[in-house]
């Protein structure tokens, strides 16, 4: 079996994180984005007497979840198989876009396919999660509401193909240093100011303008709605070249302007699609990415059109 399957990026339009969790992670609010930026991952599948898998990727990328992945869906299909995999590489990595998580998910999608078994989507779910908190988004694209760790999903609205600029400028952010600028405690049941950004509290500010955001994303234009990331001050005084770049953005025509995931890439929302490559012209080369919104119905056509007869074996891309 050979097959070439898509691994598309992602955006975080809007990004709040409440207090840390017993368990160590924050309790996150997140609305996810699929876009047309894309890595393309090469599989060879055929069956063997015991498990080999090789992986060779444009850039080297140390603990690759790719190879895991695969480990992990080889053994809940009980199959043992020689796996080779060529990874080309286009979506910047350590920016917040889930280049490596998406990557995750296409391996736990094509596998079965490729062997003509099934994982059952619970079973699935749980897989992706023990891999990464992005990694379940990507079983399913579109526009997402993304609660806890940002594993519990559910679907919002689609939005249209909206025209974007992605830039990276090759920043390192860590994403444990950007946790720990925020400051979040763990929430008390003492704490009674609900102007408090460190409480997850039912009557904080801070979920009912994400719940706003939410309920009218369908009918506003993101210019419109007051999307935030709490990541990007933090993340700005870290890292001063940031703030500027979303300046920029903004002084080329893009509305809103925002950091995703914890960074250090930036999107800007366009009016068309030339004025998004015309931005893009104004960055240095390789740095700015003009893309689309990616609906759940064109990521998952884009998922059928590569597996083609394989196409019986998606078990998550049966919806409309």
């Amino acid at each position: 079996m050979h097959v070439t399957v898509p691994s598309f990026a992602k955006l975080n339009l809007d990004l709040r994180v409440l207090d840390k969790r017993a368990d160590g992670y924050h309790e996150l609010r997140t609305i996810f984005q699929t876009v047309s930026l894309k890595d393309t991952l090469t599989i060879d599948f055929d069956f063997a007497k015991r498990t080999q898998i090789d992986l060779s990727s444009s850039v080297d990328i140390p603990d690759n979840l790719v190879v895991r992945s695969a480990k992990l869906a080889l053994d809940a299909l009980k199959v043992r198989a020689w796996v080779r995999f060529v990874l080309d590489k286009r979506i910047p990595m350590g920016a917040g876009l889930g280049g490596g998580s998406s990557n995750a998910a296409a391996v736990l999608l094509a596998l079965p396919a490729l062997a003509n078994k099934h994982i059952s989507q619970p079973d699935l779910f749980r897989l992706a999660e023990s891999l990464g908190s992005d990694v379940p988004f990507f079983l399913q694209g579109g526009t997402a509401l993304g609660l806890g760790r940002g594993t519990e999903l559910y679907p919002l609205p689609e939005l249209p193909a909206q025209p974007a600029l992605i830039v990276a400028s090759g920043i390192h952010v860590s994403t444990r240093e950007a946790y720990a600028a925020l400051g979040r405690e763990g929430y008390s049941a003492s704490v009674r100011d609900v102007a408090d950004p460190l409480t997850s509290s039912p009557e904080s500010p801070i979920l009912r303008e994400f719940q706003t955001i939410a309920w009218t994303l369908d009918g506003s234009g993101l210019d419109r709605l007051p999307l935030t990331n709490d990541f990007e001050k933090a993340v700005f005084k870290m890292h001063a070249t940031l703030p500027a770049l979303a300046r920029k953005l903004r002084r080329l025509g893009a509305r809103p302007v925002r950091l995703t995931g914890s960074g250090s890439a930036l999107f800007g929302v366009f009016n068309s699609v030339e004025a998004s490559q015309a931005a893009a012209s104004e960055f240095p080369p390789g740095t700015a990415f003009s893309v689309r919104f990616v609906s759940r119905r064109q990521y998952r056509s884009a998922w059928r059109r590569a597996l083609g007869r394989l196409t019986p074996g998606l078990s998550l891309m049966s919806g409309g």
